[in-house]
Parts: C-alpha cells; sequence; structure tokens
C-alpha cells in the first residue's frame, strides 16, 4: 500500500504562509504542518490551528534564518545581539559542528523552542528543522537526548532518492547530486539511533530536492514514482504579496505549491493509484 503525508513547512513564518496552510487544508491535501515558535505570525499560526484541530502540527526547529527565543547572554553566541541567527546554512553548519561552547547554548535553544510549542496545548506531531537543519550531526544527537524526554515519537528522517527526482524534473543536477548525498550519509547516520529509541519515520522524504518548486506538473510526475510504504511530501506554500515570504524565499513558487495542494487534478490522480493520505499519528484524510 503507498500512502502519503503531505506536509506544509514554515507555518507561523508569516500572514501569507498561514493562510496558505489553513487553505490547503481545509480545501487540498494537506495533513499536517509543520511550525516555527519564534516568528512574528507564531500566535495567530497557534490560532488557527486550533480552530481547525484535525490539521496536525510539528516543530520546525528553526537554528538558521530566524529568531532565537531562549536567552544567549553568552560570548560567543549562536545568535547576534538581537537574537537573530545567521542567514547562511553553510555558516551556521560549520559553526554549530567546530564551535564546542555553542553546545550547550544549542541544547538551551532546541528545548526552549520543544517548550514553547508544548505551551500551546496543540499536541505535537513531529519534528523537523528549517532547511533541515534538524540532521545536523551536534543539532541531531541534542534531539536524540530530548525526544524520549518530552514524548516525540515520529521524525523527519530527510532523504530523497536522487534518480527518481530526476525522472520528474532534471534541473539543478549537480546541486541535487551533492544534496542527495550528503543527506543519505547524514540518514545513514541518524537511521540507526532513532531506530533504538523506537522514533518512527517515512521511507522516504520528497521536497528535499526540488524545494520550493512543487508545482502540479511536478507532483502529477512524482507521485508515478511513489514506492510501496509511507512517504512524506513537504511544501512551502503561500499567498502572495507577503513581503516576508518574498524575502527570505525570492525563488520558490509559493503560489503555484498551493495550487498543486489544492489541485483537482492531483486529487483525481490520487484516487486513480489508490494512495492514500495519512498524518504522521498515522490519521488518515478524506477529500473530496
Amino acid at each position: 500500500m503507498k500512502e502519503l503525508i503531505i506536509n506544509a513547512d514554515d507555518f507561523g513564518l508569516s500572514d501569507g504562509v498561514n493562510k496558505a496552510v489553513i487553505k490547503a487544508w481545509q480545501e487540498g491535501i494537506l495533513t499536517s504542518a509543520s511550525l516555527m515558535v519564534g516568528t512574528d505570525a507564531f500566535h495567530e499560526a497557534v490560532h488557527l490551528a486550533k480552530a481547525n484541530p484535525g490539521l496536525q502540527v510539528g516543530l520546525h526547529l528553526t537554528l538558521v534564518q530566524g529568531r532565537a527565543v531562549g536567552e544567549h547572554p553568552k560570548f560567543p553566541r549562536i545568535c547576534d545581539a538581537k537574537g537573530l541567527f545567521t542567514d547562511d546554512p553553510v555558516h551556521a553548519g560549520m559553526r554549530y559542528y567546530f564551535i564546542k561552547p555553542f553546545r550547550k547554548q544549542l541544547h538551551r535553544e532546541i528545548e526552549a523552542q520543544i517548550e514553547r510549542f508544548l505551551q500551546t496545548g496543540i499536541p505535537l506531531s513531529h519534528i523537523d528543522g528549517h532547511l533541515n537543519i534538524h540532521m545536523h550531526p551536534v543539532v541531531f544527537d541534542i534531539l536524540c537526548e530530548l525526544m524520549p524526554k518530552y514524548g516525540i515519537t515520529t521524525f523527519r528522517l530527510s532523504r530523497e532518492d536522487l534518480r527518481s527526482n530526476l525522472v520528474v524534473d532534471r534541473s539543478r543536477l549537480f546541486g541535487k547530486a551533492t544534496d542527495a548525498f550528503i543527506f543519505s550519509k547524514l540518514a545513514n547516520r541518524c537511521r540507526p539511533v532513532l531506530d533504538r529509541l523506537g522514533i518512527g519515520y517515512t521511507r522516504e522524504v520528497k521536497g528535499l530536492l526540488s524545494s520550493g518548486r512543487m508545482t502540479e506538473s511536478y507532483l502529477l510526475k512524482a507521485l508515478d514514482t511513489l514506492e510501496e510504504g509511507t512517504t512524506e511530501i513537504y511544501f512551502h506554500p503561500g499567498c502572495l504579496p507577503c513581503a516576508e515570504i518574498t524575502r527570505r524565499m525570492p525563488d520558490y513558487r509559493h503560489e503555484e505549491e498551493l495550487a498543486a495542494l489544492t489541485s483537482s487534478r492531483v486529487k483525481g490522480r490520487l484516487k486513480e493509484l489508490g494512495i492514500g493520505l495519512k498524518n504522521y499519528r498515522g490519521e488518515v484524510k478524506t477529500y473530496a
């Protein structure tokens, strides 16, 4: 049996993202969303999630391109004086790995983000990360301490099959090959630890290699490449105009991704292929 978890990242980033997430849930195939807890539109997202309780929500751990929620007064620190993380994911990854004093700060920040989420009263469905920072070796090791402590039982194990992706879209070949190699190695490191801890994950995650370009055309072709079992596909839907998502992700096709999530053609193709929709808790979604 083939099943899909359809997730929207960056919930809470802005009003434009929040509107798109709820539209994709109410009118489309979306089954879950990942919430950023240090953003200006966080409280609006929480209100919307509570008004739509069937939408499962996980934590979108943010340690790059965002704002810290914990206090980090000592130098060197993982954020600047205003509490902002670097916008450069490579720079962030290198600093977090090589600067040992950052590890205690990262532990404190990750725990603070988990606790802020739990304080909302919304059940925490799963953990993933902005720009997949949750797969970083130092971050992952900290999460493996904290997930059992807070009863978190599902995790996005980010890796995508390169050959299947290239069947659908042959653009950005070198970049995709690099990303697929890196995340395959990271996933191989993470998988046995997750298994030992009893933390669940899907057999594959699509959206990694074509992030920001998950259009209707892409999705219709990608559905034909699914293998047996549960696959997650993640999107970045948004409603424009929205200054925040345009500033953060100027090249992403936010409205086209929202259109893919609400497409009648996509719904029809899912039915033709007998692909079911569910969330990380195993709850099935039906759609018209």
